[in-house]
């Protein structure tokens, strides 16, 4: 189904949520625009998702200070800050971008680091997500390869870091086997690859 095609079911689908919820205009539109998505190629998804060279460099700007107030961004993009403040509202909405305080964890009294290489059997969402929620836990990923998660933590000390792994990760369900690759020093962190 084509656009126009769609855009003409559009009415007909509002008027009946309409009915059903006068609040429900917003969610009918959204339900056209996710069937729309549907519909489309993987092409004219990707087409429809980059980034224009206004919002890249918003995103840059943003880069080498997160703080930099929306006057300063408009003045850099030649936009109203209004219209600064709204894209920078769907930059983040969309999960294109967040924007964050990043922390030395040395700084703050966590002095050890380490990547945890974990072997699982079952689904892998479900001990991702249990992972995930451990406070120690700041980056869970699904992997191809040796290992089924990666997951990064951080603690005060080896004392911590052996309980983590002991009394918390090794007693989850499916979990087969943990390697731990102790961090000796970061040597480079880098957030700001820019957006080409």
């Amino acid at each position: 189904m084509d656009f126009s095609e769609s855009a003409a079911v559009l009415p007909f689908w509002l008027k009946i949520l309409y009915q059903i919820d006068k609040f429900a205009t917003i969610s009918a539109a959204k339900c056209l625009i996710s069937w729309q998505n549907r519909s489309m190629s993987r092409t004219d998804r990707a087409k429809a998702s980059q980034l224009d060279d206004i919002s890249k460099e918003i995103i840059e700007l943003l880069q080498h200070d997160g703080r930099k107030p929306y006057s300063e961004i408009a003045k850099a993009v030649k936009l109203s800050e209004a219209a600064v403040r709204q894209r920078i509202q769907k930059l983040t909405e969309s999960g294109v971008m967040q924007v964050v305080a990043v922390t030395d964890p040395m700084q703050l009294g966590f002095n050890r680091q380490a990547m945890i290489g974990i072997r699982c059997s079952g689904d892998m969402s479900v001990l991702a997500e249990k992972l995930a929620a451990m406070p120690e836990v700041d980056y869970v990923v699904m992997t191809a390869g040796s290992f089924d998660i990666l997951v990064e933590v951080v603690c005060e000390n080896d004392q911590e870091l052996i309980e983590l792994l002991n009394s918390k990760i090794r007693k989850l369900p499916n979990v087969i086997s943990t390697e731990t690759f102790v961090y000796l020093k970061l040597h480079k962190q880098f957030y700001n690859w820019g957006v080409i």
